[in-house]
């Protein structure tokens, strides 16, 4: 059985078999329980995360899912999104945020982000609602989208005051945020509800595909759990169209050993990101004194950032990493394209220099190794040969 971390000819972004290493055992174990009950979608595994999922967020119910996308889908549904309403979201996030709307029949409204976070700009919010109209407009905006982004949530006091102003439900998009809170509410409690992911990289993360949704709304959670079910509330009756949406019973297994863990998991994140902070600043690279060659991300003073990516602002990003790859060390890019300039989304008329802000952190943006084994050496290594490309 190995105990030790394999060692690695170079420094990687993630890497989750030093993760695998420490839990290997409940994680086996866990798996054999499942093999032993033959139970292998929804049954009991699901149920208790999603009551340990619903504790540790403060949400009065969770729904789990087979995916963060279908999770996204699961709560506009719920929160009432209808074909023909729209929704404001961020350009700046991984595809799902948009698409889920289009797949609940409705019409992103892409607003630009805030440049020091990169998360949605409330006044662009309140400026997309006041052109609508409101919810009150023939084709109304149903619902409001703000995507926690890289772990650090969104500005949720104005966007709840914008949300009542208005009369629109805050749906969260709290993929990359389990754990994450804002003035001490932890993300998964803020909205009508809330859809988390745990795809393999994220910071609490299944062995394949799984999703969950939270909401304080009994009704909701009832009705999200049809939906995941072909809409059936009961064996071969079905009350509306719904989706094979059902979680299995392994990855949440799985994910009931790892969300033990989760606080540590994070504060580890916490850790590492000031490293990062401390090693840059201290190389020159991020200065409030000069103009460095790289830009930190801001952390708002009410937000509690679980960074699921520690992300830099780059001067010649694109050739940085590839001066990075050269020598081993993995970098990514979130995101190169932003939402509204997708193809798949020309039929909404946006052009390149509408949402400014989001177009230029996709080509500034660079995510840096980050997860709760990196070492201080291996941080060190990192910022010495982003010195050196910059030298």
């Amino acid at each position: 059985m190995p105990t030790s971390i394999i060692k690695l000819t170079g420094i990687p972004t993630l890497d989750l078999s030093r993760q695998y290493a420490a839990i290997r055992d409940e994680v086996l174990a866990a798996i054999q329980r499942v093999c032993a009950s033959q139970l292998f979608i929804l049954g009991p595994e699901v149920d208790g995360l999603e009551g340990e999922v619903a504790a540790f967020t403060g949400a009065k119910a969770a729904i789990g899912c087979a995916s963060g996308t279908d999770a996204l889908w699961l709560a506009l549904v719920a929160a009432g999104v209808r074909p023909g309403d729209r929704v404001v979201t961020t350009p700046f996030s991984f595809f799902a945020s948009a698409s889920s709307i289009v797949r609940a029949g409705a019409e992103p409204v892409f607003v630009d982000v805030d440049p020091a976070t990169l998360n949605i700009d409330p006044a662009g919010v309140r400026a997309a609602l006041e052109k609508a109209g409101g919810a009150k407009a023939g084709h109304k905006v149903a619902a409001i989208l703000p995507v926690h982004l890289y772990g650090q949530c969104a500005d949720m006091d104005s966007l709840r005051q914008i949300a009542d102003e208005h009369g629109i439900p805050i749906v969260e998009d709290a993929a990359q945020a389990i754990g994450a809170k804002w003035r001490d509410q932890p993300a998964g409690s803020m909205g009508i509800c809330a859809a988390f992911s745990f795809y393999p990289t994220k910071n609490l993360s299944a062995y394949g595909d799984a999703g969950i949704v939270t909401t304080g709304d009994p009704e909701m959670a009832a009705h999200m759990r049809r939906l995941r079910n072909h809409g059936s509330p009961e064996r071969y009756l079905h009350t509306e169209f719904g989706w094979n949406a059902r979680m299995d019973a392994i990855q949440a297994a799985v994910l009931r050993v790892k969300l033990k863990y989760i606080g540590q998991w994070n504060q580890q994140r916490r850790e590492r990101a000031a490293t990062y902070d401390r090693l840059l600043s201290a190389a020159g690279l991020i200065s409030a004194k000069s103009e460095p060659p790289l830009k930190a991300l801001a952390t708002s003073g009410h937000a509690f950032h679980v960074f699921h990516q520690y992300v830099v602002r780059a001067e010649r990003r694109d050739e940085l990493r590839k001066f990075l790859g050269d020598r081993g060390i993995g970098s990514e890019v979130y995101y190169p394209i932003p939402l509204h300039l997708q193809p798949v989304f020309a039929y909404l008329g946006y052009k390149q220099g509408d949402l400014p802000e989001a177009e230029r952190a996709a080509k500034e943006v660079l995510a840096l190794p980050m997860f709760p084994e990196l070492t201080d050496e291996e941080q060190r290594r990192v910022v010495e040969v982003i010195a050196e490309f910059y030298s």
